[in-house]
């Protein structure tokens, strides 16, 4: 079985979204209840609706501790 993909949990501390309520907030600080609004509705296509997708279901599972590492000033 494969782990994550390094790439995209390091997209997810350092990209920013790019519109919405929450325009400019890191992706994985995004709340809960915003990536289930957009598991409901829709994810965007592309690449920030398939990291989106990946922080639900991250969230959902309780896998947090894995962006832990990541994140600015955790090194």
């Amino acid at each position: 079985m494969n782990g994550p993909n390094p790439q995209l949990l390091k997209d997810l501390v350092e990209m920013k979204m790019p519109f919405g309520k929450y325009q400019g907030k890191q992706l994985c600080d995004l709340p809960e209840t915003y990536l289930v609004w957009f598991k409901q509705k829709g994810f965007p296509q592309g690449k920030l609706g398939m990291l989106l997708e990946t922080l639900y279901e991250i969230k959902l599972n309780g896998l947090e501790h894995l962006l832990s590492p990541l994140r600015k000033g955790s090194y």
